[in-house]
Order: structure tokens, then sequence, then C-alpha cells
């Protein structure tokens, strides 16, 4: 019986709090209790008996008082009880009662109400005793002429269910079945119908498929949907069989209903890979992006057109359509658009490249003063991370793009602007011929950069690329402009004394004229004092990053003007030009350090960036020629150096994407001709309907390791002792959201031992989601317990509890066997994965708990440590492979992970090897954890400290 043959359960929610009632109270309240009190008692005996206990005495009782009555709530929970309750004696023979439930039911099925009828029919589904069932043959028949649609679909189920459990009972099933459905007009009724068909006989289907093929698109969707998964599996089965249907999954792709367009499309890509199927269901997919409007849709059908373009020959096909796929871009939610240009730059090519560019462009601008969504900026990141890319693969996109960006550096928004300027400083170490329009656009908005971080970066740039002389004195009128009059010391202190200005006055004249023009307005100080906190508005950039105590800016200032000194003695040859220049620099950086030292910035000036600015101070009064190579050309290599680096790490990386995606065929392997195979051999695909029905269930087939029987033996725990009376193990089986434990129990004895029940608790955020039923084991016989536990987040669990049970004929107590632990490994639920640096330090900040592991081992060699660490804790390491490598005696690196929850763990790796105590020394250090919950901090902690040591083989 396949997956999709399985019956579907009735979830019964129990009252933690309740009391369990006596029996006697019971059958009180349903012989002579109100219609309300035996609907609470009946209610109590169906727990109970879900529960495991027996209660035989009330069955009587249940049949005389309550199995008459009308209501009908009683009657919905009397089909509970009639499906739990134990229908048959301990030698296997139906019991005499149920001969009187029986005939109740008979009744219920021609009883006038179709909400009576149509469940009793949804019962009988679930009825596995055939002497039952056989006496109710005429009137589940007749139930198939009944006026009401909910009778006659449920009793179209009820065919299908007897028919293929009890075949002989209904022989004729599938001709009776066809006949319905030919003359039935109900779409529900149909589907069913069909469903049947499908199962029981597809011969039958497909021929009434193929009277009316070209009408399915006037069907229902529940219909369509059904007679899409027919056309695959007879596809699938039978590949001759593909230009008979294929024509009508076309036609489904223009159906109204969302489900059916989605599941046409996939069976169409399934069925054939020419390029206008491909084409027209990733034209489907995407028109399903836009018109749904749930984002958990849109994300699964984003999903369905990255598989597609992960096969070689669709993805020229899906270049094609990227305008479209853009079209996403109008849904507001990050984590859409975020897939949606990550699939567009993948599928991005020399032809689609301009279009492309044009979209994105006009996209930023949108983003430029829209404020009122949240993720406006991340979404303004994410288009600027795109165009980069964009114009690294395709630098004659390059020019198109720079001006549209350099906008965005005076954007408040540190984190796009970063991206902006890392984006400049790769595009004007690579192009050449874009220097000159870098420059100039970097001059226009440099008095505009509002975040000192912007500040540097772009210092750093100006001063590494102006090498003409008009931009250099263009660099030291922007420098001197944020600056504003120096020296800065004097200036600040008549600021404050109020010997400077007024605030009408600010507004009309610049800030440097005001100083030596208006000096004599001392009348109007107490005007200027009455709104101090315009004061620090009224500072030019530079210097409000100064006042703030940021001397780190200072220092990169410094260097960009030895630079620009230093280049400008090389370009110009008057001496008077010179010497004024290189004089102008070292006066601007001893204002600066003037300040640092004084008490008017808000921190004073720390000794690093004194020891810089001296530095600089020092090589401009020397100027001499190593001094020059190494500001002017070091510099750049070092940066030319980490460009080619990253570029060639990005080339392996998509190396080793396409290595994965492209199919390769050895040699040897077998040729398979179609007309020469087996037909049980043909079905070289899996069936996709299957799959996914397994993949909802959480019985995913997950390709095991070479030695599939070694895998499941790793995961087995004994929980009792091989001499205890009863023996148990348990094998872990860990799903996405539950872990299923089968425990095996053994009866070790010679007595027959019955109410077995085993009896679990979980510490940690685990939770039991049902209580196994008890058994009886005959003597030295076994049996299988399942049982399932909820997980709700990434932390270590412990799973323990016992065996009770009774032995046949003892007048003892219930004897119990104590079980081992069953502890919950963190690790099959964290999965490695990478983000960038900025992110990772983003949630080095954001994150709350620590967790300082101190390094214990015996392993001597610092890579061999890490990667130990690496494969046990399934974390990957960020750090650059370039970085790690050669030795200097101590290693960092970063480490990151995220688990199935969505939780992200971070760590970082700081070792050194004791050079001073010989070769042999073991490594030390401490790896620092941090994660959102205590939780996964701790539990990964526990777990790098169990698994510190090497284990010798």
């Amino acid at each position: 019986m396949t997956a999709a043959e399985n019956v579907c359960y009735t979830l019964i929610n129990v009252p933690n709090d309740s009391e369990p009632p006596s029996e006697i109270s019971l059958k009180a309240d349903l012989e002579k209790g109100e219609i309300k009190s035996k609907t609470e008692a009946l209610k109590k005996v169906i727990i109970m008996i879900l529960n495991g206990e027996k209660l035989p005495g009330l069955l009587m009782t249940i049949i005389r008082f309550v199995l008459p009555l009308q209501d009908h709530t009683i009657k919905k929970l009397l089909l509970v009880f009639w499906e739990i309750v134990p229908k048959t004696t301990p030698d296997g023979k139906l019991l005499q009662e149920m001969i009187l439930v029986c005939d109740a039911y008979r009744k219920d099925l021609q009883h006038p109400n179709e909400f009576i009828r149509g469940s009793t029919l949804r019962f009988l589904c679930k009825l596995k005793e055939s002497e039952l069932l056989e006496p109710l043959m005429p009137a589940i028949r007749a139930c198939l002429e009944h006026r009401h649609s909910y009778v006659r679909r449920n009793a179209v189920l009820a065919i299908y269910t007897i028919y293929r459990n009890f075949e002989n009972l209904i022989p004729d099933a599938p001709e009776l079945i066809h006949d319905f459905l030919v003359n039935e007009k109900d779409a529900s009724c149909k589907r069913n119908a069909f469903m049947m068909l499908i199962h029981a006989d597809q011969d039958r289907a497909l021929d009434y498929l193929s009277t009316c093929i070209d009408q399915v698109h006037t069907f229902g969707d529940i219909l369509q949907l059904v007679i899409v998964e027919l056309i695959y599996k007879v596809c699938h089965a039978n590949p001759s069989e593909r230009a008979r249907f294929i024509r009508c999954i076309y036609n489904l792709l223009q159906s109204s209903s969302p489900a059916v367009k989605y599941e046409a499309a996939g069976t169409l890509v399934t069925l054939s890979s020419a390029p206008t199927a491909v084409k027209a269901a990733a034209q489907c997919y995407i028109d399903l992006i836009i018109k749904e409007s749930d984002n958990n849709v849109k994300l699964i059908v984003l999903d369905r057109l990255v598989e597609l373009k992960e096969h070689p020959t669709h993805e020229r096909v899906l270049q094609d359509l990227v305008m479209d796929i853009l079209r996403v871009l109008a849904t507001p939610d990050l984590e859409v658009r975020k897939k949606t240009l990550q699939l567009a730059l993948d599928l991005v090519s020399s032809r689609n490249v301009e279009e492309l560019v044009i979209v994105l462009k006009k996209e930023v601008i949108k983003t430029n003063n829209v404020t009122e969504h949240e993720d406006t900026d991340k979404y303004r990141q994410l288009l600027v991370r795109t165009l980069h890319s964009c114009s690294v693969r395709f630098p004659d996109m390059a020019a198109n793009v720079i001006p549209v960006l350099m906008e965005f550096l005076s954007d408040t928004n540190e984190a796009a602007a970063a991206d902006v300027l890392e984006f400049v400083r790769e595009a004007i170490q690579r192009f050449d011929s874009l220097r000159p329009l870098i420059i100039e656009k970097m001059l226009e908005v440099f008095h505009a950069i509002k975040t000192v971080k912007i500040y540097r970066g772009a210092l750093w740039i100006l001063g590494e690329y102006c090498s003409t002389k008009d931009d250099i004195q263009s660099v030291m009128t922007e420098v001197r402009r944020s600056l504003g009059e120096i020296p800065i010391v004097e200036n600040e202190i008549k600021r404050e004394s109020g010997e400077v200005k007024t605030e009408e006055e600010v507004s009309v004249a610049p800030a440097q004229k005001l100083v030596t023009e208006m000096g004599t307005y001392v009348t109007q100080s107490a005007l200027s004092s009455s709104r101090p906190s315009k004061k620090e508005e009224d500072r030019p950039p530079l210097r409000g990053f100064l006042m703030d105590g940021d001397f780190y800016v200072a220092a990169s200032l410094a260097t960009t003007l030895t630079k620009v000194a230093l280049r400008y003695v090389t370009i110009v040859q008057d001496k008077k030009k010179q010497n004024s220049f290189i004089a102008e620099s070292m006066l601007i950086m001893v204002t600066v350090l003037h300040l640092g030292k004084s008490s008017l910035p808000k921190k004073p000036i720390t000794d690093d960036d004194v020891e810089r600015i001296s530095l600089c101070l020092k090589v401009l009064s020397e100027c001499s020629p190593l001094m020059n190579d190494i500001f002017n050309k070091e510099c750049r290599k070092s940066l030319s150096h980490m460009l080619t680096v990253r570029l060639e790490e990005e080339k392996l990386s998509q190396k080793k994407e396409s290595e994965k995606r492209n199919v390769t065929v050895q040699a040897d392997d077998p040729i398979s001709f179609m007309q020469l195979t087996a037909k049980n051999e043909m079905t070289s695909k899996e069936d996709q309907f299957q799959l996914s029905l397994l993949a909802a269930m959480g019985n995913t087939q997950r390709k095991e390791a070479a030695d599939p029987l070694a895998s499941k033996l790793n995961k087995v725990t004994q929980l009792t002792g091989f001499s205890d009376p009863v023996y148990a193990e348990a094998y872990v089986h860990v799903n996405q959201y539950d872990i299923v434990l089968d425990v095996l129990v053994v009866n070790q004895t010679s007595d027959t031992l019955q109410n077995c029940t085993l009896e679990l608790a979980t510490l940690g955020d685990l939770k039991l989601v049902e209580k196994p039923s008890p058994l009886t084991l005959a003597p030295h016989d076994f049996a299988n317990i399942k049982a399932n536990v909820k997980v709700a987040s990434t932390e270590n669990g412990i799973i323990f509890g016992n065996i009770v049970y009774d032995v046949s004929g003892a007048a003892s107590d219930r004897n119990c066997v104590v079980l081992s632990d069953i502890h919950i490994d963190i690790m099959d639920y964290i999965q490695p994965a990478s983000c960038t640096d900025a992110e990772f330090r983003q949630m080095w900040a954001e994150f709350e708990w620590e967790n300082k592991v101190t390094v214990n081992t015996n392993i001597t060699d610092l890579n061999e440590y890490l990667q130990h660490i690496l494969g046990s804790t399934n974390m990957k390491c960020l750090t650059p492979e370039k970085a790690l490598s050669g030795f200097c005696g101590f290693m960092a690196a970063n480490l990151y992970a995220r688990s199935i929850f969505g939780e992200d763990a971070l760590a970082n790796v700081s070792i050194e090897k004791p050079i001073h105590l010989g070769p042999d020394a073991p490594v030390t250090g401490h790896i620092r954890i941090r994660a959102k919950s205590q939780g996964m901090a701790l539990s990964l902690g526990d777990k790098i400290n169990l698994s510190q040591k090497k284990t010798s083989v």
C-alpha cells in the first residue's frame, strides 16, 4: 500500500488536569444521565481507551443506552468509540455484541439525514473487520444514488477502501464506479470516483479521460489535480503515452486554479525537456509568483525555478525569461526579493545584462526616498550587491552603474553606503578607464557623506587614486572645507566663548569667513548661546567627527594627505608650490594633533592615532624615495593582491558549483535503450508524487552511508541490560522537527507479560506527542513500540523512562524496569552555513549569549585541531584558506552554522602552539561561542568540550 492510500487520523485533545473517573460513575452517567452528561461520559471513555484502559463492562451499557440516541454529537462520538474499541475476543473471533452495532449502522446508512449517512460511510473506511462490513454492502451501494453529494462522495470512498481491503465483498467496484463517474455531475464526487479508478483500475480511468480530454479545462480544480496525477503516473510508467496527454497538460497551464497550474507545470517539466515545454512551465511559475499574495507560496515556487535552473539544458531557456523573473521584485517581502535577485544574477548573460542593469538602477532609485517599509535599507543593500556582481562579471556595465550608486555614499544607512564604497574601490582598481569618472563623482558627494566609516573609506580612495594636479588640489580644497577654519582649537574656544557668530549669521555666510569678518559682534553672544544644540549642527562634517572623539578618521586623513603631498611633489616641479602644499598638509595634521591633546573633544586622541599622525609628519618632512614607494605603491599592491585572491576564490567556488551540476557519464556506463527495457525497469526517475508525499510525512529517504546497516546501527541505543527480565533497545530516527523512537522490547522470561507499557518523559525542549499503547508479550516474544517526540529548538535533550508490566497469574504489584537515558545530539539539527564578514560582525554584536570554552586537547597541530572542531560541530569556517595557511604559532578563525529552526550559531577560535614547550606540546587557547538562545550556546559548548580530544584509533 502506497503512502497516498493511508487513512487519515482523528486528533483528540486531552485536558491535562482531568482526573481519570471510575468505571462505576461512567456507567451511571451513561445509563441515567442527560444528553450532556452522556456526551461527557462518552468522551472520558474514549480518552481512557486511548490511554490503554480496558473497559469491557461498558460495552453493553453503551449499546443499550447510548447507541439508540439520535443526537448528532453522540453519533459522531460513537463513530470514534467504535473505531478504537476492541471488536474481537483474545482468540480473534468477533464479539457477539458487534452484531447489534452492525444493525445500528445499517439503519444509519438508511437515515434520512445526509450528515449521519455521510459520516457513517467515512467511519466504514476505517473498519478492518469484513464480517461487520458484509451485511452493510447493499446499503453502501444504495448510497451511490442518494440525492446529496456529501453522501455520494463518501460512498465512493467507502467502496474504494472496502475494495482495496476485501475485494471479495465488492468485486465489481471498478465497473460500478466507472458507470457512476460517467453520469455524475458534482465535482467532488467525480474527483473521488476518478481517484479510485486511478488506484484500482487505471485502464478504466484512462478510458474515461480519453472520452472527455477536450473538456478537461472546464472541470473543477480538484478533478483537474487528480487528472494531472494520473497523466504523470501513466507517462512515468509508459513513456510512449506522452504524446497522447502532453497537450492536455499544456491546456491545464491555463487553469484558473493556482494549485492546478503549479502541478501541471511540474509535471510538464518531468515529461518533456523540450525548450518550449520548459519555457511554458517557467512562465507559468513566474505568473504564479506574481499573482499569489502568500509569501510562502512565492518562495516555494521560486525554489522550483531555481531547481529548473540547476539543469544545464534548461538554463539557457530561463536566461530569456530574466526580465519576467525581475517582475517579482514588486513583492515587498525581503526574502522573496533576495531569492529573486540571486536567481536573476545566476541567469544573467551578455545578452540580457544591459536590461537587467536598467531595471536594477530603477529599483535603486525607487528606494531612495522610501522609508515606509522597514526592509527598504536591506533591499537597497541587496540591489547594490547585485549591481556590484554584474559590474565585476561584465565590466562594460560599470560606467552605467557607478554614477547612480555613488549618490548613496551620502546615505544615512551605513550598510548600503559601505557596500557602494567596496564596489567603488574594486571598480577604480580594476578599470583604469573609469578612474576619472569615479574621482569626479567622489569629489561631488564627498562633502555630503554623513557617517565616519564611509568618510574614512572615501578619503582612502581619493588619496590613493588622485593622480593629476587638479584632482590633488580638489582633494585639499574638500578636506579644508570639511575641516572648517584652522587652527581648530582656537576657533572652537572662540565659539565656546561666544565671540564668533549667531545662528542667523551662520545661515547667510560661510563658517570660515564669519570668524574673521564678524568677530566684533560680541554683543550677540547671548543669542548664540541661547540655542547651544545648534552648535554641533553648524560644524563641518570632519570637524564634527573629531569633536566626537573619533580620531581614527584623523589617522586616515594624515595618510591621505601624505600620499597626495608626495604625489604632488613628483608632478609639480615648482619648489615654492611643493613646499606650500606640504606645509598646508603638515599644518592640518598638527592642528588635529593639537585638538586631540586638548580637552575640547568628547574623547581624547589615542596613542596609536598620535603615532600614526607623527609618522606622517616625519615622512613629509624628509620626503625620502623609500617612503614614497611604501605609501604610493605598496598600498595599491596589497589591495590588488587581495582583490585577485578574492576573485580566485569566487572562480573556484563557481567551478565547484558547475562541476556539481554537470552530469558526468563514465565511458563504461551502460546505455539503456527504451525499446529493450523491461517494463518494471522503465521507471528510471523517482515518482515525484510519491517522493513529495513521503517528504511531507517526514519519511524522506535520505542517502545512507556506504554501508546502510552500519549507519543505522550507530543510532541504536541499548536501554536495559541483557540480564533484565525485559530487554529493550531504541533506534533513534531524527526527522526535521520530530524524533521517532523505534523501541524493540524482548520478553526474556517464561511468563506472559500483560499491560507491558513504555513510559517516557523528556528533559529540555522536547515534548512527547502521544503515550505508547500497552502490549501483551508471550514468553520469549518481542514487539516494536514507536514513540514520537516533538522538537522545538536546538539544544541538547534527554529522554528517560521505564517499562512497567504485570506478570500473568501473579498477585504482586506491577514490575518496573528502569531504562537508560537517551541523549539527543544537537548535531542532528545543525548544518554548515555561510554569511559575509559584515553579517558575522553584526550578529556577533547583537547576540547576547556567549559561552567561552577553554581548549583542552591532545592535538598538537593548529590546522588539525581546527578541522577536528569543524568535523565534530558541523560548522563552516568563514576565514579563507589562504589566511589560515602557513605556520606562525597562532591561529584565529570564525565559524558559522545555522540550525534547521533558523537559529544562528557563531564561534571564534583563537588558538596557539606554545613553541617554548617543545614540538609535542598540545594546542592551547579559547573558543568563544555566541548564539541568540542560551540553550544553543551551552549545547554547542558541551559538544566541543566532549569532542576536543582526539581518540586514538
